[in-house]
């Protein structure tokens, strides 16, 4: 692999309160998604302390950024086992994403990619957004399973990333919370931003932008709660951060609070959360689409031993 490049300089005077990703893009040239992403992935340092990508620069400040390799020949695209298509046609194609797998790439993940897993099997995307994350319209964390649309058409990619922002799509997840939820039915509304002393975490901060969690309990065993959830917003990680909060993080979710001897006993290694709806207006008609997601074995396995100790 070709090692990422080291830059070490001041902030200049012209980019006083510039955003961190802003600032790259001018400094380095990158795209405002590749800046951002560098930020997401912990490689940007101002005095020393990890930045993302919205923290404001101040003047003089000594800035340390790993920036990629330079673009050499472009690896091949890998398969993903495991990956499954469940609808395709000229507009969209719809995968179950295994455990594992990132939507797209980004600096510092190596594994496997649904973009990357889509073009080894032969799909052809829509040319639309940063070269990474061509056809992508939404994500799941690399350890969510479930779900996912990718455009293929260039119309498609526009209609669905403004239905998306407008919160026209309907995404419905299960999750495997820790304890019982009190009520067993509401709403979290609780802002979101990072973590005031852990950059690659997010928290419930006062100053974070607006986010809201609907859920609703399905089956209640001695020492969790299945909850089917509803997004009314998408801020990353928001599932997870706002059972969190409750103090109902999610069953196997370690970055998170969870309790890993409840965890070793159901054989959980990672987030209990699976995407199992995803419904939204087809691109080419307008036309109402669904579908649905079963649990992959793991989940279902440690679903299957609360039961039988109920």
């Amino acid at each position: 692999m070709t090692a990422s490049l080291h830059r070490e300089l001041p902030v200049p005077d012209g980019l006083e309160g510039s955003r961190v990703d802003q600032a790259l893009t001018r400094l380095f040239g990158l795209t405002r998604t590749a800046a951002a992403d560098l930020a997401d992935a912990g490689s940007v340092l101002v005095d020393g302390r990890v930045k993302g990508k919205g923290d404001r620069l101040v003047a003089g400040s000594w800035l340390e950024v790993e920036l990629p390799p330079p673009p050499g020949e472009a690896a091949a695209p890998q398969p993903v086992v495991g990956m499954t298509v469940v609808h395709d046609d000229d507009d969209i194609v719809v995968v179950d994403k295994p455990v594992g797998v990132a939507a797209h790439g980004s600096p510092g993940w190596e594994g496997p990619t649904v973009v990357g897993g889509l073009a080894a099997a032969g799909y052809r995307i829509s040319t639309s957004g940063a070269e990474e994350r061509r056809g992508i319209v939404h994500r799941l964390d690399a350890a969510t399973t479930g779900l996912m649309v990718v455009a293929k058409s260039e119309r498609a990619y526009t209609l669905l990333k403004a239905a998306f922002k407008e919160r026209t799509v309907d995404k419905g997840y299960h999750a495997l919370v820790q304890g019982h939820p009190d009520p067993s039915r509401g709403t979290i509304d609780a802002p979101i931003d990072r973590h005031p002393k852990h950059d690659w975490r997010f928290a419930v901060v006062s100053t974070g932008r607006p986010s809201v969690t609907h859920y609703d309990t399905q089956e209640a065993f001695a020492a969790a709660s299945l909850v089917s959830v509803k997004l009314e917003t998408g801020r990353t990680h928001q599932i997870r951060v706002h059972f969190s909060a409750m103090r109902h993080p999610l069953v196997g979710d370690m970055a998170y609070g969870a309790d890993p001897t409840l965890a070793a006993r159901l054989g959980v290694s990672r987030q209990w959360l699976h995407a199992m709806r995803l419904g939204f207006a087809h691109p080419a008609d307008g036309r109402w689409v669904e579908f649905t997601s079963t649990y992959p074995d793991d989940l279902a396995g440690a679903l299957g031993r609360l039961r039988d100790e109920a």
